[in-house]
Order: structure tokens, then sequence, then C-alpha cells
């Protein structure tokens, strides 16, 4: 696993075996995980009648939640709501179908040309105009809207009440610095859980607020950083995506022995050049949304496999051996995409607001060849319901083997990375 040590849990821990929920990064391709969640609230609605116990459906599964980048966001907004699992994932469900862009980042002609427009400006000549060094363009966007947004959506006091009941045992968002090049998790927890240091990495426990979610989702160059306090001083955080060696590694260390790790783009692709692929040199929206698919996709694949590997390697120890190790097998289900996010978001660049649709125009964000960086940044409803019903069809589909997961009927899952 990423981080073998985390592996080490006592008998009583052991017993309880805690279910975990990770969500990971990818700006508007989350709508995807809300999809997930929208098809295993139905399937805990179908266990309640099943099983004759109607309290199960308002039942959180997922007392320990994990999660980076967008997925921080949906997952503080679960949190906030653990109490209820169907309220908590019908509220999430309500935003993502609805979204506007506008509501993330300013979307007008004039908040455009004041962020993207002078960022780019500032890139191509303002090293020729002495303003610029007065007035350094932040980001591509400015995402203002969202604070507000986040505020509708999640009451950090619910948070804490939940915390004291049996609804919420850990949340934990990541971010990662650029002041000092740190990734940072901060977590909350009903009980007290001794903070763990890595290599380039280290955990604080603290309240988590709007801020820290606001830091975790700022795509680099996309979305501008946010200074937040650590060790006594101020520091400046951008997507928790970024220098994540080890995704899973927090939820393990709250507690978690049994992971639901639902991804927002495919783990794998088939090699060689895709049908139809322009052999053109690559547009820069080409080269951003490959960068940017490496910092959401490549660290939380190269986890699971680590941590498949290590569950076989501990299923062939025999008995005696394997009692007398401290690892322990971590039982994972990892639902990802069917299909390519980036081929749906071609369908729907169109739906952007006009000023946002000319400025990623410029760049070669809207052709096939350019679309994964649009797919970040398509917070449109016609895009977040596709993706909703995307995975909601791709959970369904894996109908069994979520019931048996949510039942906690599997244990040592050591199955292959879905497509």
């Amino acid at each position: 696993m990423s981080d073998e040590a985390a592996f080490g849990l006592d008998e009583n821990r052991r017993r309880e075996r805690a279910t975990g929920l990770l969500l990971s990064g990818g700006g508007a391709r989350a709508a995807y995980q809300v999809g997930v969640l929208k098809a295993i609230a139905g399937l805990q609605v179908e266990r309640a009648r099943a099983e004759q116990r109607p309290y199960l459906a308002r039942e959180n599964p997922f007392p320990i939640v994990v999660g980076t980048s967008a997925g921080a966001i949906n997952a503080t907004a679960f949190a906030s709501r653990a109490d209820n699992f169907q309220e908590a994932v019908g509220r999430i469900v309500e935003v993502w179908e609805n979204f506007r862009a506008e509501q993330v980042y300013r979307s007008d002609s004039f908040g455009v040309v004041k962020t993207g427009a002078r960022w780019l400006t500032a890139l191509s000549i303002g090293w020729t105009l002495r303003k610029w060094s007065r007035a350094r363009p932040k980001s591509l966007f400015d995402n203002a809207p969202l604070s507000e947004l986040l505020t509708s959506m999640i009451d950090p006091q619910r948070i804490a009440l939940h915390l004291e009941t049996v609804a919420l045992k850990a949340l934990a968002v990541t971010v990662s610095s650029y002041t000092s090049g740190q990734h940072v998790t901060f977590y909350q927890s009903s009980h007290a859980i001794e903070p763990w240091t890595r290599s380039q990495r280290l955990a604080i426990p603290e309240s988590i607020r709007i801020d820290h979610l606001l830091a975790s989702s700022a795509i680099p160059f996309v979305f501008p950083a946010k200074a937040l306090p650590l060790g006594g001083r101020s520091e400046y955080f951008g997507d928790g995506s970024m220098r994540q060696l080890a995704p899973i590694s927090p939820a393990i260390h709250l507690g978690a022995e049994r992971i639901l790790v639902i991804g927002a783009g495919r783990m794998q692709e088939p090699g060689g050049a895709r049908p139809g692929t322009d052999p053109a040199y690559p547009s820069l929206a080409q080269i951003a949304g490959h960068a940017l698919s490496s910092i959401f996709l490549d660290s939380l694949s190269a986890d699971i496999e680590r941590l498949l590997r290590i569950n076989r390697t501990l299923g062939l120890l025999p008995a005696k051996e394997r009692r007398e190790t401290t690892l322990r097998p971590i039982e994972v289900l990892v639902i990802s995409p069917s299909q390519r996010l980036d081929e749906i978001a071609s369908r729907h660049v169109g739906s952007l607001p006009t000023p946002v649709r000319a400025m990623l125009r410029g760049v070669g964000a809207t052709d096939a060849r350019g679309a994964a960086l649009a797919s970040y940044l398509l917070f449109e409803s016609s895009y977040t319901r596709e993706l909703i019903d995307l995975g909601l069809t791709d959970t369904l589909a894996r109908r069994d083997e979520v019931i048996a997961f949510l039942a906690g009927r599997t244990r040592d899952v050591c199955a292959d990375l879905p497509g």
C-alpha cells in the first residue's frame, strides 16, 4: 500500500471494520461521483425494504469520508448531512443537476476579461509592460462565486455535531502548499487520532472550513491559490491532487478497513493512439488537459494498484505468518467512469457562457483534441447531468458487487482495476 505502516490495525478496530468513502478530484468531472452516490442511495432503500429495516435507508454507510479537490466539496457536503444518507445525497444531486458555471467562477464578459484575458496577455506580452508587475493576474478564472455556493451547501457546525454521534467518525480534505511544497491533510474525527507525518506530507487535526475547500479545489492555473494558516504562519495552498503520492492513505489512518473509491476519470486507458486522433502539434488546451489528467488520475490509480498487490501478497502467506505481520488487507471497491469524460465534454462545450467559450477557443479547448481541459470546467447542467447518469448506470451495472460491499459480505477484495 501507499503507506504500509497504516495497515497495522489493532484487533478492536479490525472488528469494527469501518467503511470509508474516498472522493477524488476533477473539477466538473466530480458530477460522476454524484451519480454513483445516487445509485447507492437507491440500493440502500431497496436493501432496507428487503430486510424490513426502514431505518437502514437513512443510515450513513460511510462513517469515514475523505475528499480531494471537487471531491473534497462533495465529501464535506455529504458529511454535513451524515445523519440522513438519503437527504445528504439528495441535496448534492440537486446542486449538481442544476449547475451553472456562474455559480463556480465569474463567467460574464467583464469577469473573464479581468482574469483570463489578462492572464493570457501577461503570458504573451506582459513582460514588455511595466504595469503587469503591479497587477499580476492570479489565475484563468475568478472563483469568488464558489464561496457563496459552498456556504449554502455546507454547515460546519453540523459536521461537529455528527462527529459526536454514530453518524460520522471522520472527515478529511487535502491541500497542497505552493509555499512549502508540503501536501497537507486536514481532518476532524470523533475520537483522538494521532497526526501522521511522511515525506512531503503531513496531517493536521482541524475543523474543516469553507477556506479549506476553496484551497483544495483550486485547480492549478485555473483558480487562485488560497491562504491558510499552518504552523504559526500563512501559506498559499492549491488543489490537493497535486503531489498527492498516497490518496488512499488518509482513509486508512482515520480507521477505514473497507473503502469505496469513486474516481473522476478512467483509471486505465488502452494503449496506442485513439482512432481519429489528429497527429498535429498539441494545442495549449490539449497539453493542459493532459497535465490535469496526470494530476487527478495517475496517483490514485498507482495507489490502488499498490494496495491490491499487498492484499494479494498477504493472501499468499500461511495463516501463522499472516497473523504475525502488522499488515492487514484493506478491502477496496473502485468505481470509475466506463467512458472517456473528455469525449462527453466535447458534446457540451457549446453550453458554456459565450465569454468563457470564446476564451477557451483561443487555447484550443473547444475542439475534440482540447476537450480534456473543458471537461474540468464544464459546470453546466447538460454536462453534469450526463455524468450523473453515467455514474448511476456504471454503479447499477455492478449492483450485486455494490450490495455485497455495503452489507459487508466481501473481504480482501483483489479484483483488477475497472476500465
